[in-house]
């Protein structure tokens, strides 16, 4: 749908924010705001008139929604080097159309003087790359009077330099968007009770209330309990930091055990551009083996293209055709146009709410051949609904529900969603009943509510750890319960209260998307769930996997993963709970639900939305086409510059021409590598209005 704002002149700030606005709505997939011509085209999910309401209740130069938007502003991004390339270009055809050859000449030796310099001091470093390779050229067409020949080289060289400081911060900027779009929820203590605000609320000063699996969202001063906090993605510290009264917590890492209360030092939203963008930056040194071998073969060349200069030359004593060589090279290529195609891939996985960490993962999935699911939340739908609640011990139906919602709205899981949304849709208040809330990974919940203990979760951890019971006289009810729901169970004193029956239906892609899997090249998909034997077959007909263990804990997901890998396979983890991310850590590549636990996609190596399981198939599409474009580039390079060699020597081609080629190879491979690698439909009717 596209819509035309009237009677507002559209800034560059007003754009960023309607555009942040209307991407955080949950009625619009995607939404583009043109600042020039003050158009709007919206993408929505569902109908068209909650789209347009959206848009209509919004009202501009609003300070509260400032927040939404990151401290970059792309748009003067792009508009500032826009101005720059558009400066350059005019700057060099302007002198060569209207200077005087003197002027000219002169302009010329002065621009050459940095170039020459940056290739003294590489030599002062006793190290051979391609910026000798630049100064040799531009030096000696200088010396021999070739101001036009180095004019050239110099405005070719300033000219891709330019763009790849566009394109590498402009993929920057995108794929740091699309990673802080999500509207993050957190807790806050106000008047001795806790409440669910938005990240974009948080003000300085508010107490945050952090527990295990949860991820830090600012900046602060711990004022209260005491915590385990996985500091990996700032500091690469790989042993979790105790973090007490009067510590300080940064945004971005996740409580591994304990809870704690902080002061927030931003408001919400304040450095979170900053960090996201410093952690692309850090994964941009995880790159593939394929990068790494472009890039010192590209190193390794230049020796040899100063050998080939100084052959051609004694063989010729034809100073041309040495010079001919000595303006190409394989370095500027190969550096450019791999990691400026890793780059783009990750950003076009950034549009399509797929966060990569670095060129490696992308590598590694491409090669990958066993893809492991958690059932729950992954296979299953992310929003799995109470059908029935069955009270015991003379408890009311609301009852049990209620305080299940009370314990369970702490952790981030798909099943406790589900209580805590059936609690809200029936009108309940679950107000803080319970002392301290203990969760036990992939088993439950305990706590005490009026001095009694109170646990909550699977059949094992009830019955079997807890040592809970079923009253005497209700044994023939609890052998009725409807074996093809998945079960919470909740006890008090020792005695099962209430068991609630919850239906987690099947994803209706589920299926559709394994058929593609395996087509893009993943021969073994497993699932693994702690679900019943009979539950987790149902599942696996219906999806169609290779293999499936039922009954599981984290360690047997990780034990598998690992087994995996000792016989040679490359494999994918991909889950979404606390109870997953052994398994996400011992996998090739760990890939984690964005709903599901922080510490899942803290240790996970990409995270997915999974509004749809279809952006798997779209990852490993992206990732197999990203390899075969490094390939087709390094192999591109290669092939063509050593042809511009040739025809050097054999004094076919001249220095510019040489030079030119080379250059408009260069930036035409990196234009190319920033093109989008998959073209994907739009999901979404676009109509004119």
């Amino acid at each position: 749908m596209r819509v035309h704002v009237c009677n507002v002149r559209m800034t560059l700030h007003r754009a960023d924010v309607l555009e942040a606005y209307l991407n955080h709505h949950d009625a619009i997939e995607k939404a583009t705001v043109y600042e020039r011509t003050g158009d709007v085209v919206l993408y929505y999910r569902g109908r068209r008139a909650d789209a347009v309401q959206a848009l209509s209740r919004y009202k501009f130069d609003q300070p509260e929604l400032d927040a939404l938007v990151t401290t970059a502003d792309s748009r003067k991004l792009n508009q500032e080097y826009q101005e720059k390339m558009c400066g350059l270009v005019a700057g060099h055809f302007f002198r060569k159309l209207f200077l005087p050859a003197p002027i000219r000449a002169a302009y010329t030796v002065w621009r050459s003087i940095a170039f020459v310099w940056k290739g003294v001091r590489c030599l002062l470093r006793r190290r051979l790359e391609v910026e000798v390779l630049d100064a040799l050229s531009i030096g000696v067409s200088v010396l021999r009077g070739d101001f036009s020949t180095a004019g050239s080289v110099m405005f070719l060289l300033n000219l891709g330099s330019l763009l790849e400081e566009w394109t590498r911060k402009k993929s920057l900027d995108d794929l740091a968007r699309s990673m802080a779009l999500n509207v993050d929820k957190v807790w806050v203590r106000s008047q001795g009770t806790e409440v669910l605000l938005p990240l974009t609320k948080v003000q300085p000063g508010d107490e945050i209330v952090v527990r295990s699996g949860n991820m830090v969202p600012l900046d602060g001063t711990v004022i209260e309990g005491e915590a385990m906090v996985n500091q990996a993605a700032l500091t690469g510290e790989s042993m979790p930091v105790r973090k007490a009264k009067g510590a300080t917590v940064y945004a971005g890492t996740v409580v591994e055990e304990g809870e704690c209360v902080f002061l927030a030092k931003a408001a919400g939203g304040a450095n979170r551009y900053d960090k996201i963008v410093a952690m692309i930056e850090e994964s941009e040194k995880l790159k593939s083996s394929t990068e790494n071998r472009a890039l010192e073969l590209a190193d390794k060349l230049v020796p040899w293209c100063l050998a080939g200069t100084v052959v051609t030359y004694a063989l010729t004593r034809n100073v041309t055709r040495a010079i001919s060589i000595l303006m190409v090279d394989f370095s500027c290529a190969l550096k450019l146009s791999m990691p400026l195609a890793v780059l783009s891939a990750m950003r076009e996985c950034g549009t399509a709410h797929i966060t990569v960490k670095g060129g490696k993962y992308l590598e590694a999935l491409a090669k990958a051949d066993t893809i492991v699911f958690d059932k729950t939340g992954t296979l299953t739908r992310a929003t799995p609904q109470v059908v029935d609640i069955i009270p015991f011990s003379n408890s009311e139906k609301d009852d049990v529900l209620r305080l299940a919602a009370c314990l369970e709205e702490h952790f981030p899981h798909s099943m406790a969603n589900a209580v805590v949304r059936a609690a809200r849709e029936q009108g309940l208040a679950h107000e803080e009943m319970h002392s301290e809330v203990e969760y036990i990974v992939a088993h439950g919940i305990a706590s005490r509510v009026g001095g009694e203990r109170v646990v909550i979760g699977s059949y094992h951890f009830v019955f079997e750890d807890e040592h809970c019971i079923v009253p005497a006289d209700e044994q023939e009810k609890f052998d009725r319960i409807p074996a093809e729901y998945s079960h919470l169970y909740m006890a008090a004193s020792g005695q099962l209260v209430g068991v609630i029956c919850i239906a987690d239906p099947l994803r209706p892609e589920a299926a559709s998307v394994l058929r593609q899997l395996h087509k893009l090249g993943i021969r073994n998909a497993v699932m693994m769930t702690g679900d019943s034997y009979r539950t987790a077959e149902a599942i696996a007909r219906q999806v169609g996997v290779d293999q499936f263990f039922a009954e599981v804990l984290p360690e047997d997901k990780a034990n598998f993963v690992q087994k995996a890998k000792a016989e040679g396979r490359t494999v994918v983890m991909i889950g979404d709970g606390i109870n997953d991310s052994p398994a996400l850590s011992a996998a090739d590549i760990g890939i984690a639900i964005n709903s599901g636990a922080a510490i899942a996609r803290e240790i996970a190596d990409v995270t997915i939305k999974a509004d749809s399981l279809e952006e798997l198939v779209t990852l490993k599409t992206i990732a197999n086409a990203l390899q075969h474009r490094v390939s087709s580039n390094y192999r591109f390079v290669l092939s063509f510059n050593s042809t511009l060699i040739v025809l050097g020597a054999l004094g076919i081609l001249q220095p510019a021409a040489s030079a030119m080629l080379h250059n408009l190879s260069t930036i035409g491979i990196s234009l190319r590598s920033m093109t989008n690698l998959i073209q994907k439909p739009s999901s979404a009717p676009q109509l004119e209005d």
